[in-house]
């Protein structure tokens, strides 16, 4: 039985439950922060009983009105509601036949009379955006950003007659970020809080509970509407001064100065934390210094002699563009017509006009999509001036950037000259006669399209592990060149044509260029062998071949990235449809490492295109070549310039700069557990980026004596010594069944002197040298440490005596758990052997386990059942199963433990690049 009384249940609804406290609501605003207002408050349970807006414009309603008209609520439309001081008779009439206990004003920018603002039981309460006493006024976010405010916010207040004086019922507040626009704090917070604060105020007055807390005078600051007049930039002041000037005015009235004799207006401002980039002056009146026209923007200089960067330039003409392309507009407006190009004019806009029937004359500025076309009148607009203009070859793209008539003559008149052609992409080759070819090598840092020098011209040494020699200079990159980087991907994610481009061009390019790394694969292998001293016929095969494969698996995912629809609770008596989109991330960094370097580059730039991001990568110091060759072929490819950057150096430098970045969304990184750990903490204390790791491994491989023996020495050797044990899947730990032990290493010893060490660009090679002379030091250093806790050296442990970077290909045996060797990576061609006890299964899976590592496992057994039951206890990210080795494209690839997290490879990898985006709609 329900209680009457002040707590009543008023009645019931699927999912919710109404209480009496409820009031009648007069909604006086507009907007679509009006609607969202509106919507809420009567999901709470509020009778909206009049909604008081303005009037159609070029007839269309606002959206307040258009959701009150939908639900029934009646709707009334003033476009004034005093005239001289005094009230409208109508208007107060209007109002008061509703008979509302509240007004609620959610933004509202008419002047309200007081006897309206008074006559409801509980009076009126209205949204401010800004923290109240500071900022009253219309332009209050405007002057939050303006005034440089740390923090930003709004108020709900008790109205009073216009000054923004009345009484505090709450407040809400958040911090102010260095680049925060009017549009970013709106959205990020104004309006999904202050939608929620009004309608907790309205609760707060029906339960009797709402504040009147006094405005203080103490801070109070009153501001008057900012005017495009008001707006030029004073240039006699700091960077950061001008920086909150010319956001505070984005996108409305914005801030300006003028240039060459007109007023030009400046958006997209941020404050320049690297060093300033090569650009052409550009003088501004009463600029002191004047600006840089660089690739990436216009960069202005305040007082202090620090910097700032606008993306975008507004002239009079009401035309806007990049900033970055200022001068290429001006030759473009000077550019006149020939004869023979004027007949070519006079087609394209008979071709206009076929199109848009419906409209009279086509002129200068007739705006194709603006006058009705769509998407196939493009198609059909392509092909029709290729077919009447003498096979003039535009892109649909080509439209897309030119709208207005007048634009699109001038775009098709610089293809005719060749004017509009990218840049020829010059590269500056290390070459050199091997392998019965010359081989061409980038050398520079690869950056937003083209190959450039380090900012500071410093360059290291790659090294031939054959023999030592050096086989070029390569830039160092520096903190200025990885911000440049990420600024050009950056770019290209948010502004260019990478991030336009629908899904299947996407892969297009994606097939492109695995089609060129095929055709070039010879190259690519021997580049890798001399850089990283992989045998080339592996190269081949699994350095570049399974690189060719993964682009081409990654491209046939570019139109199948989807998301799902999920059915909700549907409260009665709405209706909604939920569902999910997965888009990409923006910028992404990976880090690489030496051991594949082109593979494990392919395994994880694959996915993050064809996700949509855009990316700057790291090679590992020792083996930057087949990623800088790569880069080249990107280009011939067809990728925008910024999608991809390859920026040579050191960890220490420009992969932690990766790890810090703050407009860098996800960093994947393949290497140690320790630099692993460095990275992720950096990560999380940059800006909580995403992360995917692929770290250290001890790999068990366990080989029971009913195993077929001599498919089981030929894996377990390939396990250990495949690509010289550089390999992080590299099986660190041989458990051997004791029956069959001494028979195991006897069998692998002799198939070891069998192999034939040297040159990896001899074809009958089985072993090459190791990747640098330091990590060949290290494993020597490993060998030692075995010997001196007693583990027995049956074969190798020492370099071989040639030149360059060889060792042994080595075997252990009678190590115990407690050992060195038991417990670390070696990474290189070390054999360890542990014997275990016949039938023994759980305990050498205790064993087997008995690491903080996890990538990956073996197992060698004829029953089926037992190699199941021991595939379900290892712990690891991937199990062999008399096999090893064998990864292959669409099978997920990844570790568990201090082995890292995410995966590589597979559908699974696409989601370390992806973010899910849940959207519900009421209808």
């Amino acid at each position: 039985m329900l209680r009457r009384g002040s707590q009543t249940l008023r009645r019931f609804s699927t999912g919710r439950v109404f209480f009496k406290n409820k009031l009648k609501l007069a909604l006086i605003g507009q907007s679509l922060f009006g609607q969202e207002v509106y919507s809420h408050l009567r999901k709470e349970g509020h009778r909206v009983v009049g909604v008081f807006t303005v009037p159609d414009k070029d007839g269309k309603a606002d959206p307040l009105a258009l959701a009150a008209e939908k639900d029934g609520t009646p709707v009334f439309k003033f476009p004034r509601w005093r005239v001289k001081g005094k009230t409208i008779k109508e208007v107060a009439e209007a109002y008061r036949s509703v008979g509302a206990e509240l007004n609620v004003l959610p933004f509202c920018t008419q002047f309200i009379p007081m006897d309206v603002i008074d006559g409801p039981r509980h009076g009126s309460i209205i949204y401010h955006p800004s923290i109240l006493p500071r900022h009253r006024g219309a332009s209050a976010i405007n002057w939050t950003l303006i005034m440089g405010d740390k923090k930003a916010g709004f108020s709900v207040f008790w109205a009073d007659d216009g000054l923004d004086t009345g009484p505090i019922l709450l407040q809400r507040s958040c911090d102010v970020k260095p680049n925060d626009t009017v549009d970013a704090l709106y959205n990020r917070f104004l309006f999904p809080e202050g939608i929620k604060a009004m309608v907790e105020a309205v609760q707060l007055i029906a339960d009797g509970k709402a504040p009147r807390v006094p405005q203080p005078e103490e801070g109070a600051t009153y501001e008057g509407i900012q005017k495009k007049e008001n707006a030029e930039i004073s240039w006699d002041q700091s960077a950061e001064v001008l920086h909150n000037w010319i956001r505070g005015h984005d996108k409305v009235p914005g801030a300006w100065s003028e240039i060459n004799g007109q007023m030009v207006t400046f958006y997209g401002s941020s404050l320049l934390s690297s060093s300033v980039p090569a650009g052409e002056p550009l003088e501004i009146k009463g600029a002191k210094k004047p600006g840089l026209v660089t690739k990436n923007g216009l960069v202005l200089f305040g007082n202090d002699g620090k910097a700032l960067m606008v993306t975008s330039l507004q002239f009079e003409d009401g035309k806007m563009i990049p900033a970055s392309q200022y001068f290429a507009r001006g030759e473009a407006s000077v550019v006149e017509l020939t004869a023979e190009e004027m007949k070519v004019a006079e087609t394209i806009k008979v071709i206009w006009a076929g199109i848009l029937s419906n409209i009279p004359v086509i002129e200068n500025s007739t705006d194709f999509f603006k006058s009705g076309a769509r998407s196939m009148d493009v198609v059909r607009l392509v092909e029709e001036i290729r077919q009447k203009c003498g096979g003039l070859q535009l892109q649909n793209e080509d439209v897309y950037m030119a709208t207005r008539f007048e634009d699109f003559i001038q775009k098709v008149v610089r293809k005719l000259r060749g004017e509009d052609q990218e840049e020829e992409l010059i590269v500056d080759y290390v070459t050199k006669e091997v392998n019965e070819m010359t081989v061409k090598m980038p050398y520079q840092c690869f950056i937003n399209g083209q190959f450039t020098d380090a900012d500071d011209g410093k360059t290291y040494d790659t090294i031939n592990p054959t023999d030592g020699s050096t086989i070029c200079k390569v830039s160092y990159a520096s903190l200025v060149d990885v911000d440049k980087a990420v600024a050009a991907a950056k770019d290209a994610f948010e502004n260019g044509e990478w991030g336009r481009m629908n899904a299947r061009e996407r892969g297009r390019l994606m097939y492109r260029l695995a089609d060129l790394l095929e055709e070039n694969q010879e190259e690519l292998a021997t580049i890798e062998a001399l850089d990283s001293g992989a045998v080339y016929t592996l190269a081949l095969k699994t350095h570049i071949g399974m690189s060719v494969q993964t682009f081409r698996y990654f491209a046939g995912w570019c139109d199948k990235i989807q998301g799902s629809t999920i059915p909700i609770n549907q409260a009665r008596p709405s209706r909604n449809l939920t569902f999910t989109r997965k888009e990409p991330l923006g910028v992404c960094a990976i880090i690489i490492p030496w051991n594949y370097p082109l593979m494990m580059l392919a395994w994880k730039s694959a996915a993050c295109l064809a996700a949509g991001n855009t990316l700057v990568l790291k090679p590992a110091q020792v083996t930057p070549l087949t990623a800088l060759k790569f880069a080249e072929l990107s280009v011939k490819a067809g990728f925008p310039r910024g999608v991809i950057n390859i920026i040579p150096g050191s960890g220490g430098v420009a992969g932690q700069r990766l790890s810090e970045h703050p407009d860098i969304r996800k960093l994947g990184f393949t290497g140690s557990t320790s630099i692993g750990k460095q990275i992720m903490k950096s990560c999380a204390v940059s800006n909580l980026k995403k992360v995917s790791l692929e770290l250290g491994g001890k790999s068990p491989l366990i080989i029971f004596n009913d195993c077929e023996l001599d498919k089981a020495v030929r894996m377990g050797m390939g396990a250990v010594f495949f690509n010289k044990g550089e390999n992080c899947i590299a099986a660190g730990r041989l458990f051997v069944e004791e029956s069959i032990h001494d028979e195991f290493v006897t069998r692998v010893v002799e198939e070891i002197k069998k192999m034939k060490i040297g040159d990896p660009l001899d074809r009958s090679t089985d072993h090459g040298p190791q990747n640098h002379k330091a990590h060949l030091e290290k494993l020597l250093q490993y060998c030692e440490a075995g010997v001196k806790e007693g583990a027995t050296l049956v074969y190798g442990g020492r370099q071989v005596q040639r030149p360059g970077f060889f060792m042994e290909p080595t075997v252990f045996t009678d190590v115990e758990d407690h050992m060195f060797l038991a417990k670390e990576e070696s990474f290189g061609p070390i054999m360890v052997i542990s014997k275990f006890q016949n039938g023994d299964i759980d305990g050498v899976l205790q064993r087997a386990n008995n690491t903080e590592y996890g990538l990956a496992s073996g197992v060698f057994t004829r029953d089926i059942n037992k190699a199941m039951y021991v595939s379900e206890k290892l712990e690891a990210g991937t199990v062999f199963i008399n096999t090893y080795n064998k990864t292959d494209v669409a099978a997920p690839f990844g570790g568990v433990k201090q082995s890292g997290f995410g995966k590589d490879l597979g559908e699974e990898a696409l989601n370390e690049y992806l973010k899910t985006k849940t959207v519900t709609l009421e209808y």
